[in-house]
């Protein structure tokens, strides 16, 4: 199995995903939370994709990372490299639970697992894919430095693609 990293920022440890942080992710992915993400989801859905975060790692050498904050030990939702035979290039992405979001929490786990990615993986290249009604993320992916790429492929031609700068 690959080795999973803890990524630690300054209110952040983004660490491997846990059991215990099942039933949090299930109640996102089966809300109307979930509607950027496909969902909402069944509970079967939801742990399929659960468990596929989680694989990445073996399969991939990257996957998902649970924002954890430091001070608190709370979770407070997921960053993470999807890639393989669902996308066209490896995607950074994010989700945020309720409790977090506005806190800038989804900024600082997504810088730190991009410029994790760019030195540690040395991917070329990385991007998110959007929907063009999802203002919140595609509000951070802008910040995060990330511009529109009209020409990138994509799953879902609906998408918005917003390609990272390396750091």
């Amino acid at each position: 199995m690959t080795n999973i990293p803890t990524i630690e920022t300054e209110r952040l440890f983004l660490r491997p995903m846990r059991i215990e942080d099942w039933p949090e992710y299930a109640e996102m992915m089966s809300s109307e939370r979930a509607v950027y993400m496909g969902g909402p989801h069944s509970v079967e859905a939801a742990w399929g994709m659960f468990c596929h975060d989680v694989a990445q790692w073996a399969l991939m050498g990257h996957g998902a990372l649970m924002m954890e904050d430091r001070k608190t030990g709370s979770c407070l939702g997921q960053v993470g490299i999807n890639h393989g035979p669902l996308f066209p290039e490896h995607e950074l992405g994010w989700l945020v639970y309720p409790v977090a979001e506005g806190k800038g929490f989804a900024y600082e786990a997504a810088v730190a697992l991009r410029d994790w990615a760019f030195r540690v993986r040395e991917l070329e290249t990385l991007v998110s894919y959007i929907a063009p009604d999802n203002i919140r993320s595609r509000r951070l992916a802008e910040r995060l430095g990330a511009q529109l790429d009209a020409e990138a492929p994509r799953k879902d031609a609906n998408d918005l693609v917003f390609r990272h700068p390396k750091a």
